[in-house]
């Protein structure tokens, strides 16, 4: 557990990669479906139940936030999507959004993508990952909402999660997680030290 990630603060929205922070070194996107827990996670790897908008309403986060770790490293809450009330327009305003967000921010390490573990891998999940696949950051899966199932469950979920990946040729990392518990909130504070700091010290 790194309690770096306790000071964690809001910095800023945007609407689009230009408004994006100039001074980032690394950074690390959150992105999942509206429903997935995204905001729910981050508050939790950060402890801080306020930082990331939570809702009842799905689709509340629209605009691309970014919160300050350090004087230069951020981890950012992507745009939900997969909400089926959401306009086909804005579904491609959100998918051309989020192409230029992941192929072009040179400050982007990884991307963790947040999906229910018992609702996993669903076609906008799919959709994410390919435009994923279209830049140089690494992917982490993060499936929350672990303590809603058994510990055997949890575990075939893991399973079939990493072959499904396997098989599309999609390399990733994977865990399990629990906003709730605070199960996997090592493991999760791992993953962002690798690409937050190990790997970014190493290119300073």
């Amino acid at each position: 557990m790194n309690p770096i990630y306790f000071a964690t603060q809001f910095d800023r929205s945007a609407e689009n990669l230009f408004q994006c922070p100039q001074d980032a070194t690394a950074e690390v996107a959150f992105a999942g479906r509206s429903n997935a827990g995204k905001s729910s996670a981050i508050n939790a790897i950060t402890r801080n139940r306020k930082l990331a908008r939570t809702s009842k309403t799905p689709g509340r986060t629209q605009l691309i936030n970014h919160f300050l770790v350090d004087e230069t490293r951020y981890l950012v809450d992507l745009p939900g999507y997969g909400y089926a009330q959401v306009s086909k327009s804005k579904q491609k305003a959100w998918q051309a959004s989020m192409r230029r967000y992941l192929t072009r921010r040179e400050a982007l390490r990884g991307v963790v993508v947040v999906m229910d573990i018992r609702h996993p891998l669903q076609d906008s999940d799919w959709a994410l990952i390919e435009l994923h696949q279209q830049g140089e950051a690494e992917l982490h899966i993060l499936l929350t909402k672990s303590d809603k199932i058994s510990r055997s469950k949890c575990k075939q979920a893991l399973h079939h999660v990493q072959q499904q990946l396997e098989t599309s040729g999609i390399e990733a990392t994977i865990q399990d997680f629990s906003s709730l518990k605070g199960d996997g909130l090592d493991d999760a504070h791992s993953v962002l030290d690798n690409w937050l700091f190990d790997r970014a010290l190493a290119r300073e």
